[in-house]
């Protein structure tokens, strides 16, 4: 790769034009990576919620032109000046969270928000210039998450790649950059269940089938999904969901249904739907004295969780997370190595997958609610 370094190269790239548009393969070129960024070859990605969440711009300032993707996994092509970590030829992870290892967050064991690196969905360039890397007839196009992974090249600031063993498979890794680690590490990082103990999954798609996952590594002995989809719940089980509830199969609030269950309430309750209500229901459904909620979701902007005190001095406790309380770069290459001995299960995460030609077909699978994950190849 070491005739392109320092050169601008031409790719294909699918460049989301419009709100709900259909994303458009075609060339555009990538700069080289500035000071602290590195320029990345990406071989698989896959779609994610937030991919056409901010495609389709219903509940955010529209940015467009945008190359849009988070979720991938390649290979560095060259580093720009500053970058000791990483070098060409590395396989790795980019995050759409970073870990700058300086700011107190970083320092600190209990945080994974990195102040110069977490998540900025509003940002559309490079936080080092402000200017994009992309372009098409010399018009910037704008970036997503700070990966913009719907691009045979991209460029990412360097604190936020996670480098990797060379031995895993990227087709499969590449889903731990995103809703596998989100999902996953909500219950084991953060929920923490005891083996034996008794959780809730609220909302089954992919980040909380996750969850489950979690749920049933940490050896629970019953694992509740929670969904107004009774379709999901036949996938559920492989997940380790052992019984299901539908809402609306229901007269009575959801949370006493489950307290009816398990003879007062859960001992783990894991919310990834993002519905306020389904947040109040989750917290409202661990037992007192002991239960532990635990959000995922991400409400609406105007939204506002009301609950009664006493679900406090009862002493349950309600927590939230980011990105399941991985820290990128330090943790992401020891979940990787979980994968290879075995330990985690990502294959059956991965339902669909079509060539990068094709990329709009796996909106078009998502948007249809089928599947979990569809693996975009980057070379067809």
């Amino acid at each position: 790769m070491a005739s392109t370094a320092g050169k601008v190269i031409k790719c294909r790239a699918a460049v989301a034009w419009e709100a709900g548009k259909p994303l458009v393969v075609q060339e555009v070129e990538v700069a080289p990576p500035q000071a602290m960024e590195v320029r990345l070859k990406i071989l698989y990605t896959s779609l994610c919620h937030t991919d056409v969440y901010f495609w389709e711009a219903k509940g955010q300032t529209p940015v467009f032109p945008r190359i849009l993707g988070h979720e991938a996994a390649g290979i560095v092509e060259s580093v720009g000046e500053g970058v000791t970590e990483l070098a060409p030829g590395d396989h790795v992870l980019p995050v759409f969270t970073g870990e700058c290892k300086e700011c107190a967050h970083c320092k600190s064991e209990e945080s994974n928000m990195c102040e110069l690196l977490r998540i900025n969905p509003d940002r559309k360039v490079m936080i080092g210039d402000g200017q994009a890397r992309f372009s098409v007839n010399g018009q910037p196009i704008y970036h997503f998450l700070g990966t913009s992974t719907f691009s045979e090249y991209t460029v990412v600031h360097s604190g936020c790649v996670a480098k990797i063993n060379p031995e895993a498979p990227l087709d499969k890794v590449c889903v731990l950059s995103c809703g596998f680690c989100t999902g996953f590490g909500a219950t084991v990082n953060v929920a923490k269940p005891k083996k034996g103990s008794t959780v809730a999954i609220f909302g089954l798609g992919a980040v909380g089938l996750a969850a489950a996952e979690g749920a049933r590594v940490a050896g629970a002995s019953r694992i509740i999904g929670v969904d107004l989809n009774s379709n999901r719940f036949e996938t559920a089980k492989k997940f380790g969901c052992t019984e299901f509830v539908n809402p609306l199969e229901h007269t009575k609030p959801v949370q006493e249904v489950l307290a009816e269950m398990t003879n007062g309430g859960v001992d783990r309750a894991v919310e990834c739907t993002g519905n306020i209500n389904a947040m109040i229901q989750a917290l409202e459904s661990v037992h007192d004295g002991w239960g532990v909620a635990v959000l995922v979701g991400v409400p609406h902007k105007d939204a506002e969780f009301k609950t009664h005190p006493i679900h406090f001095l009862n002493e349950k406790t309600l927590k939230g997370t980011f990105y399941g309380h991985y820290k990128p770069r330090t943790d992401l290459p020891v979940v990787v190595e979980q994968y290879l001995k075995g330990e985690l299960e990502l294959e059956k995460f991965i339902t669909h997958s079509v060539r990068f030609s094709e990329i709009n077909k796996a909106f078009e699978l998502m948007l249809a609610g089928q599947g979990l994950r569809c693996i975009i190849h980057m070379d067809g």
